[in-house]
């Protein structure tokens, strides 16, 4: 899978860890920076990701900061974009498997090289459960096309 990811200053470590944990997972990454800890502003860097999901050019995009709010924060104004904040392996089934989430978001301080990996596993494996849930999220998707 292409995968595009990006980061914010505070995130381009973990983006970095993340990247490799990707490519060695057999993912192809299209990195749209930052490309260093210089400071930058997050939503810069997020909305590069998040339009080429919104667009449908990419089925999913990772996107990582200090705490991981502000780049989903960002990344949900697209209206479809399901981008969830994910910071443990349960978050990360949940997130799929309830919220059929589209775009990852990790908060970059907080995680270890082994976090980061077991959750990329479990959040690019877990199938969308669809049924009950595939209402709400049809009424998400609903809220945003009205405005």
């Amino acid at each position: 899978m292409i995968i595009p990811i990006a980061s914010d200053h505070a995130g381009f470590p973990a983006k970095e860890i993340t990247k490799n944990i990707l490519e060695e997972m057999g993912h192809e990454v299209i990195d749209f920076g930052t490309h260093s800890e210089e400071s930058v502003d997050y939503a810069d860097f997020a909305v590069q990701v998040a339009e080429k999901v919104n667009n449908g050019d990419h089925e999913l995009g990772i996107l990582i900061c200090g705490s991981g709010q502000g780049v989903c924060m960002t990344a949900n104004k697209y209206p479809k974009v399901r981008a969830g904040l994910v910071y443990s392996k349960h978050s990360a089934e949940m997130t799929r498997l309830h919220n059929n989430a589209n775009v990852l978001c990790l908060p970059g301080r907080e995680l270890n090289e082994s976090q980061i990996k077991e959750i990329l596993e479990i959040w690019l494996t877990t199938e969308f459960e669809g049924g009950r849930h595939e209402r709400r999220i049809n009424k998400i998707e609903s809220l945003t096309q009205q405005k």
